[in-house]
């Protein structure tokens, strides 16, 4: 085969300086074009980018004891503003995810912190917050609470006898509820301190 006939099969192989027995041991071009760079630079980009962003979303997965985010859907809101029904003050959201439950209890006038381990779902809460104009009534911690004390421990050696406790998803094992509210997964359990 000449060049006049590799030319008018394949132009970009012309262009790499690639000759008919190049092509048959199947020998890559020599150099990369500056779009190629620029393709290659772009898609490397966006996969760190994407492996950045995943890392805190996937590192919960690899603990001791693996609790991923499921965000709170509108009944479990529902239930747990039905649960604080008549009551006024503080809210603490330990593992708050997103930050849907303190937000949701600031709109109806409660003083809100959410704690959570995953530091982007944290700055999703204060953005969220601050979208829903009730910045001012809540804050957003980054914390492990693994490293925590008991937190049934906690709740009764810290707390006074007007505080409720409302569980999602998750009932305290050694306390009764006084209420129960909603089922399956939105299931919401409502504590006075014993």
């Amino acid at each position: 085969m000449t060049t006049d006939k590799l030319d008018e099969k394949c132009i970009y192989c012309k262009e790499m300086g690639l000759t008919e027995a190049d092509l048959a041991l199947g020998k890559p071009p020599a150099k990369l074009s500056s779009t190629g760079k620029v393709i290659v630079g772009v898609i490397g980009g966006l996969v760190a980018g994407v492996y950045v962003a995943a890392l805190p979303f996937v590192v919960p997965a690899f603990r001791k004891v693996c609790l991923p985010f499921v965000p709170a859907s509108e009944s479990q809101v529902r239930n747990v503003l039905s649960a604080l029904k008549g009551r006024k003050g503080t809210l603490l959201d330990i593992g708050s995810g997103d930050g849907r439950i303190v937000v949701e209890a600031a709109k109806v006038g409660f003083r809100g912190t959410g704690v959570e381990l995953n530091p982007w779902l944290v700055l999703y809460s204060r953005w969220n917050a601050r979208r829903h104009k009730v910045h001012k009534l809540t804050t957003f911690q980054t914390k492990d609470l693994w490293k925590m004390d008991r937190l049934e421990t906690k709740f009764e050696n810290e707390t006074n006898n007007d505080v409720r406790i409302v569980a999602c998803r998750f009932p305290l094992p050694n306390w009764e509820p006084i209420e129960t509210i909603g089922e399956g997964i939105d299931t919401v359990w409502l504590y006075k301190k014993q």
